[in-house]
């Protein structure tokens, strides 16, 4: 999936970089009046030869206003607009959270891991330790240079340094260890059990 979404990244941003690219030379050509400057012809049909000229004229805005498919049509086309640019951002937030994580041998070889499975046994192992009621494991970064992004909720009364100590000293360093990893830079939030004031009579 991530290889998929990083080939329509690049393809889209190509097509759009060469699209307002060869637009806005368009517009300079004629805006600079460099036809006359330089002693060259356009093309015949180029929309903008001159400096006065305009992007869009008057005729061109209000051609199709009349005809009764106009505005369902620009309608429809910027409802499809909008739901093609919601799931690219959506696809980006998704892609925050790592997909692989490549596991090395000490043969130059490697295997691939997901990275849902890697935060999986990583939020288990954090939250069967003492003074944690859940955990929440979220990975970043490159498949060979993970980060974790780690929130546990602390049990009513447990203590943040040893808790911290524990997450640190053994899940994270049993999971970088089970990965092969050089290293695992990680950031721990630490939250605790709100309860709601009892009214005591």
């Amino acid at each position: 999936m991530d290889g998929v979404l990083r080939s329509v990244n690049r393809v889209v941003l190509a097509v759009a970089g060469v699209l307002l690219l060869a637009l806005g030379l368009a517009v300079l050509v004629g805006g600079f009046d460099l036809p006359r400057h330089w002693h060259f012809s356009l093309p015949s049909g180029w929309p903008w030869t001159e400096p006065d000229d305009v992007l869009l004229s008057d005729a061109d805005r209000t051609r199709w206003r009349a005809e009764s498919w106009w505005w369902p049509a620009v309608l429809g086309g910027l409802a499809v607009l909008v739901i093609l640019l919601l799931w690219w951002l959506l696809a980006q937030l998704r892609r925050r959270r790592l997909g692989e994580v490549l596991v090395e041998s000490g043969e130059g070889e490697g295997a691939l891991l997901r990275g849902r499975a890697l935060s999986n046994v990583l939020e288990a192992e954090a939250a069967s330790l003492p003074g944690v009621d859940k955990a929440t494991v979220r990975l970043s970064g490159r498949r060979t240079a993970p980060r974790a992004s780690v929130e546990l909720l602390l049990a009513a009364h447990a203590e943040p340094g040893p808790v911290l100590a524990r997450v640190t000293g053994e899940a994270l360093e049993h999971a970088r260890t089970s990965a092969s990893l050089d290293g695992l830079p990680a950031e721990v939030r630490l939250r605790t059990v709100k309860h709601r004031p009892e009214r005591v009579v």
